[in-house]
């Protein structure tokens, strides 16, 4: 079966910086647009950022916007998002997830195939 999982995620001081990394496996990966979203503590999972199959577009939410950069790498069937400048606001839980030839809006979870079990992103103030 289809596997996400995430990894990178840690306790970071606020204006650091993190690499989460989502490695892909049992599906033709560039096939898929991927996404990253967060939850945190008693709020919606929201979406932070999207790249399409080929890894030549890309979207972020306004909080993010600046800070975070998502790339691909297909020929390691894998996604990253670099977060910089991190602010307490950031900590959640971070999703990554598959759409399949990015059909759907990347900002809407329903429209995701595949997700990762998450990983841990604290920021301390």
């Amino acid at each position: 079966q289809v596997q996400l999982v995430e990894s990178g995620g840690e306790l970071v001081q606020a204006g650091g910086s993190l690499r989460l990394s989502c490695a892909a496996s049992r599906l033709t990966f560039s096939l898929y647009a991927m996404g990253w979203f967060r939850q945190a503590p008693g709020k919606e999972r929201e979406f932070v950022s999207s790249i399409n199959w080929r890894g030549d577009s890309t979207s972020y939410a306004d909080s993010v916007k600046g800070r975070f950069t998502i790339s691909r790498d297909n020929a390691k069937n894998t996604v990253y998002l670099r977060m910089n400048s991190l602010k307490s606001e950031d900590t959640a839980v971070y999703y990554c997830a598959a759409r399949l030839r990015g059909e759907g809006p990347d900002t809407d979870r329903n429209a995701y195939n595949y997700w990762g079990q998450g990983t841990q992103v604290t920021v301390s103030s």
